[in-house]
């Protein structure tokens, strides 16, 4: 339950930084699909 909770904040603030800076939308995602490949 924990790590889905922190799952959670970790999406709601990427959603929160991506309303921001729409520029850094490809890097991050970029980012993402890396980290969801390991």
């Amino acid at each position: 339950m924990r790590r889905k909770n922190l799952m959670m904040t970790t999406v709601a603030l990427g959603a929160a930084y991506l309303l921001r800076n729409p520029k850094s939308r490809q890097k991050l995602m970029n980012q993402f699909q890396a980290f969801t490949k390991k």
